[in-house]
Protein backbone atom coordinates (compact mmCIF):
# COMPACT_ATOMS: atom_id res chain seq x y z
CA UNK A 1 0.00 0.00 0.00
CA UNK A 2 2.91 2.21 0.44
CA UNK A 3 4.34 1.72 -2.50
CA UNK A 4 1.25 2.29 -4.27
CA UNK A 5 1.24 5.45 -2.46
CA UNK A 6 4.07 6.63 -3.69
CA UNK A 7 3.66 6.01 -6.84
CA UNK A 8 0.60 7.80 -7.09
CA UNK A 9 2.10 10.95 -5.44
CA UNK A 10 4.69 10.83 -7.73
CA UNK A 11 2.68 10.46 -10.86
CA UNK A 12 0.19 13.58 -9.27
CA UNK A 13 4.00 15.82 -8.90
CA UNK A 14 4.75 14.85 -12.40
CA UNK A 15 1.54 15.51 -13.75
CA UNK A 16 1.84 18.48 -12.15
CA UNK A 17 5.44 19.60 -13.53
CA UNK A 18 3.59 18.50 -17.08
CA UNK A 19 0.68 20.65 -16.37
CA UNK A 20 2.36 23.73 -15.32
CA UNK A 21 4.17 24.96 -18.55
CA UNK A 22 0.88 24.66 -20.37
CA UNK A 23 -0.99 26.28 -17.87
CA UNK A 24 1.74 29.43 -18.59
CA UNK A 25 1.20 28.85 -22.14
CA UNK A 26 -2.72 28.96 -21.85
CA UNK A 27 -2.55 32.13 -19.50
CA UNK A 28 -0.10 34.01 -21.34
CA UNK A 29 -2.34 33.78 -24.90
CA UNK A 30 -5.34 35.06 -22.42
CA UNK A 31 -3.41 37.43 -20.49
CA UNK A 32 -0.24 38.38 -22.48
CA UNK A 33 2.42 40.09 -20.62
CA UNK A 34 2.83 43.75 -20.83
CA UNK A 35 5.98 46.11 -20.90
CA UNK A 36 6.40 47.11 -17.16
CA UNK A 37 5.92 51.18 -18.26
CA UNK A 38 3.51 50.69 -21.07
CA UNK A 39 0.66 48.43 -22.54
CA UNK A 40 2.52 46.99 -25.08
CA UNK A 41 3.11 43.34 -25.24
CA UNK A 42 6.22 41.37 -24.50
CA UNK A 43 7.72 38.04 -24.21
CA UNK A 44 8.10 38.35 -19.98
CA UNK A 45 6.21 39.19 -17.20
CA UNK A 46 8.49 42.91 -15.60
CA UNK A 47 9.76 43.41 -18.60
CA UNK A 48 10.24 46.79 -20.49
CA UNK A 49 9.37 46.69 -24.41
CA UNK A 50 12.34 48.33 -26.96
CA UNK A 51 10.73 51.61 -26.91
CA UNK A 52 10.58 52.27 -23.42
CA UNK A 53 14.11 50.17 -22.72
CA UNK A 54 15.87 52.23 -25.61
CA UNK A 55 14.11 55.71 -23.53
CA UNK A 56 15.21 54.50 -20.07
CA UNK A 57 16.79 56.87 -18.69
CA UNK A 58 19.36 54.49 -16.81
CA UNK A 59 22.59 56.22 -15.25
CA UNK A 60 25.73 55.06 -15.97
CA UNK A 61 29.31 56.32 -14.96
CA UNK A 62 31.21 59.13 -14.83
CA UNK A 63 29.53 60.18 -11.48
CA UNK A 64 29.81 62.09 -8.40
CA UNK A 65 31.41 59.96 -5.78
CA UNK A 66 28.96 61.33 -3.17
CA UNK A 67 25.71 61.76 -5.42
CA UNK A 68 26.07 59.45 -7.84
CA UNK A 69 24.73 62.06 -10.16
CA UNK A 70 26.31 61.58 -13.70
CA UNK A 71 28.84 63.95 -15.20
CA UNK A 72 29.06 64.62 -19.04
CA UNK A 73 32.54 63.76 -18.90
CA UNK A 74 35.02 61.44 -17.34
CA UNK A 75 37.31 64.06 -14.73
CA UNK A 76 39.12 61.70 -12.41
CA UNK A 77 38.58 58.74 -10.01
CA UNK A 78 36.12 59.89 -7.08
CA UNK A 79 35.56 63.23 -8.69
CA UNK A 80 32.88 65.37 -6.55
CA UNK A 81 30.52 67.60 -7.95
CA UNK A 82 30.18 71.43 -6.97
CA UNK A 83 27.30 70.58 -4.62
CA UNK A 84 28.75 68.28 -3.17
CA UNK A 85 31.76 70.47 -2.33
CA UNK A 86 29.60 73.05 -1.13
CA UNK A 87 27.14 71.10 0.78
CA UNK A 88 28.57 67.34 1.85
CA UNK A 89 25.67 64.96 2.81
CA UNK A 90 25.46 63.23 6.17
CA UNK A 91 26.16 59.90 4.47
CA UNK A 92 28.74 58.91 2.55
CA UNK A 93 27.77 57.88 -1.41
CA UNK A 94 24.37 57.66 -2.70
CA UNK A 95 23.99 55.84 -6.02
CA UNK A 96 20.69 55.39 -8.28
CA UNK A 97 19.53 53.34 -11.01
CA UNK A 98 17.99 56.33 -13.59
CA UNK A 99 17.05 59.78 -13.47
CA UNK A 100 13.23 60.63 -12.47
CA UNK A 101 11.82 60.87 -15.60
CA UNK A 102 10.21 58.79 -18.88
CA UNK A 103 9.71 55.64 -17.93
CA UNK A 104 11.50 55.17 -14.85
CA UNK A 105 8.72 58.02 -13.19
CA UNK A 106 6.12 55.80 -14.60
CA UNK A 107 7.48 52.74 -12.60
CA UNK A 108 8.04 54.79 -9.48
CA UNK A 109 4.00 55.43 -10.21
CA UNK A 110 3.03 52.24 -11.08
CA UNK A 111 4.55 50.60 -8.15
CA UNK A 112 3.98 52.74 -5.48
CA UNK A 113 0.45 54.37 -6.19
CA UNK A 114 -1.03 50.99 -8.56
CA UNK A 115 0.16 48.81 -6.12
CA UNK A 116 2.38 46.83 -8.96
CA UNK A 117 4.02 44.99 -6.44
CA UNK A 118 5.78 42.88 -9.16
CA UNK A 119 8.03 45.59 -10.60
CA UNK A 120 10.17 46.12 -7.28
CA UNK A 121 12.22 42.76 -8.58
CA UNK A 122 13.19 43.98 -11.94
CA UNK A 123 13.75 47.59 -10.25
CA UNK A 124 15.28 45.64 -7.85
CA UNK A 125 17.56 44.16 -10.08
CA UNK A 126 18.66 47.42 -11.54
CA UNK A 127 19.42 48.98 -8.76
CA UNK A 128 21.64 46.01 -7.37
CA UNK A 129 23.80 47.27 -10.51
CA UNK A 130 23.85 50.58 -10.33
CA UNK A 131 24.36 49.58 -6.27
CA UNK A 132 27.12 47.05 -6.81
CA UNK A 133 29.98 48.80 -5.45
CA UNK A 134 28.09 49.39 -2.01
CA UNK A 135 26.35 45.95 -1.75
CA UNK A 136 27.94 42.35 -0.52
CA UNK A 137 27.23 40.44 1.97
CA UNK A 138 28.71 42.59 5.23
CA UNK A 139 25.89 45.69 4.51
CA UNK A 140 22.59 45.91 5.90
CA UNK A 141 19.49 47.08 3.73
CA UNK A 142 17.82 48.97 5.57
CA UNK A 143 14.50 50.51 3.48
CA UNK A 144 13.09 54.13 4.53
CA UNK A 145 9.97 53.38 6.63
CA UNK A 146 7.08 54.71 6.12
CA UNK A 147 4.68 55.84 9.41
CA UNK A 148 2.08 53.50 10.58
CA UNK A 149 -0.72 55.25 9.18
CA UNK A 150 0.35 55.73 5.70
CA UNK A 151 1.42 51.96 6.16
CA UNK A 152 -2.41 50.81 7.09
CA UNK A 153 -3.61 53.05 4.42
CA UNK A 154 -1.26 51.90 1.45
CA UNK A 155 -0.89 48.93 2.73
CA UNK A 156 2.81 47.84 1.89
CA UNK A 157 6.20 49.90 1.73
CA UNK A 158 7.63 50.38 -1.54
CA UNK A 159 11.19 51.04 -0.48
CA UNK A 160 10.96 47.39 1.70
CA UNK A 161 10.00 45.73 -1.62
CA UNK A 162 12.88 46.84 -3.22
CA UNK A 163 15.23 46.13 -0.43
CA UNK A 164 14.08 42.78 -0.25
CA UNK A 165 14.71 42.35 -4.56
CA UNK A 166 18.09 43.94 -4.38
CA UNK A 167 19.07 41.52 -1.19
CA UNK A 168 18.10 38.49 -3.91
CA UNK A 169 19.78 40.41 -6.62
CA UNK A 170 23.30 42.07 -5.07
CA UNK A 171 23.39 40.46 -1.36
CA UNK A 172 23.65 41.90 1.52
CA UNK A 173 21.35 41.68 5.01
CA UNK A 174 17.69 42.88 4.64
CA UNK A 175 16.45 44.09 7.56
CA UNK A 176 12.94 45.89 7.61
CA UNK A 177 12.64 46.87 11.33
CA UNK A 178 16.13 48.78 12.08
CA UNK A 179 14.29 52.38 11.16
CA UNK A 180 10.64 53.47 12.71
CA UNK A 181 9.07 56.67 11.79
CA UNK A 182 7.56 57.80 14.65
CA UNK A 183 6.03 60.99 12.91
CA UNK A 184 3.94 61.29 10.18
CA UNK A 185 5.44 64.07 8.40
CA UNK A 186 3.69 65.99 5.61
CA UNK A 187 5.20 65.51 1.87
CA UNK A 188 8.53 67.33 1.30
CA UNK A 189 7.49 68.60 -2.11
CA UNK A 190 7.19 72.27 -2.61
CA UNK A 191 8.94 72.94 0.75
CA UNK A 192 11.80 75.37 1.34
CA UNK A 193 15.33 74.25 2.82
CA UNK A 194 14.77 74.78 6.38
CA UNK A 195 10.76 73.91 6.05
CA UNK A 196 12.48 70.24 4.99
CA UNK A 197 14.29 69.67 8.19
CA UNK A 198 11.60 71.11 10.67
CA UNK A 199 9.14 69.07 9.00
CA UNK A 200 11.36 65.52 9.02
CA UNK A 201 13.23 66.67 12.53
CA UNK A 202 12.64 63.24 15.04
CA UNK A 203 10.52 61.71 12.76
CA UNK A 204 12.98 58.63 12.69
CA UNK A 205 14.38 56.40 15.28
CA UNK A 206 16.29 53.08 15.90
CA UNK A 207 14.20 50.98 18.62
CA UNK A 208 16.51 50.33 21.03
CA UNK A 209 15.73 45.61 20.41
CA UNK A 210 17.90 46.90 16.98
CA UNK A 211 20.77 49.18 18.16
CA UNK A 212 22.74 45.96 18.68
CA UNK A 213 22.29 45.08 15.08
CA UNK A 214 23.52 48.58 13.63
CA UNK A 215 26.49 49.06 15.58
CA UNK A 216 29.90 48.73 13.60
CA UNK A 217 28.22 47.85 10.51
CA UNK A 218 27.99 49.44 7.37
CA UNK A 219 24.52 50.46 6.30
CA UNK A 220 22.81 51.34 2.89
CA UNK A 221 19.68 52.36 3.10
CA UNK A 222 17.09 51.80 0.01
CA UNK A 223 14.13 54.36 -0.99
CA UNK A 224 12.51 54.55 -4.13
CA UNK A 225 13.17 58.38 -5.17
CA UNK A 226 16.23 60.90 -4.40
CA UNK A 227 14.07 64.11 -4.33
CA UNK A 228 15.29 66.58 -1.98
CA UNK A 229 17.40 64.33 0.00
CA UNK A 230 16.07 65.75 3.15
CA UNK A 231 14.61 62.12 4.43
CA UNK A 232 17.85 60.22 3.01
CA UNK A 233 19.73 62.71 5.50
CA UNK A 234 17.99 62.39 9.03
CA UNK A 235 17.71 58.93 8.10
CA UNK A 236 21.61 58.45 7.68
CA UNK A 237 21.75 60.95 11.01
CA UNK A 238 19.98 58.65 13.42
CA UNK A 239 21.75 55.29 12.44
CA UNK A 240 25.18 57.03 12.57
CA UNK A 241 24.14 58.53 15.70
CA UNK A 242 22.91 54.49 16.75
CA UNK A 243 26.49 53.25 16.14
CA UNK A 244 26.67 52.80 12.53
CA UNK A 245 29.96 52.62 10.36
CA UNK A 246 28.98 54.42 7.37
CA UNK A 247 25.45 54.85 5.05
CA UNK A 248 25.58 54.34 1.88
CA UNK A 249 21.94 55.46 -0.05
CA UNK A 250 20.56 53.53 -2.53
CA UNK A 251 17.76 54.93 -4.74
CA UNK A 252 15.12 53.93 -8.19
CA UNK A 253 15.86 56.99 -9.35
CA UNK A 254 17.04 60.74 -8.66
CA UNK A 255 15.60 63.41 -9.36
CA UNK A 256 16.51 65.96 -12.67
CA UNK A 257 17.40 68.95 -10.41
CA UNK A 258 20.48 66.74 -9.16
CA UNK A 259 21.88 66.65 -12.58
CA UNK A 260 25.40 68.52 -12.63
CA UNK A 261 26.98 69.69 -15.72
Amino acid sequence: MRLETIGISGAVKRLASWTKPVGRVVLDILLPPRCAACPQEIAEDAGLCPACWATMPFIEHPVCHRFGTPFTHEIGVAALSPRAIAEPPEFDRCRSACLYQGPAKDLVHALKFSRRRELADPMGRWMARAGRELLGEAALLVPVPLHRVRLIKRQFNQSADLARAIARHGGGEYQPEVLRRVKNTRPQVGLTAKQRQKNIRGAFVVPPEQRGLIAGRRVVLVDDVFTTGSTVEACARVLLRQGAVCVDVLTFAVASDWLET
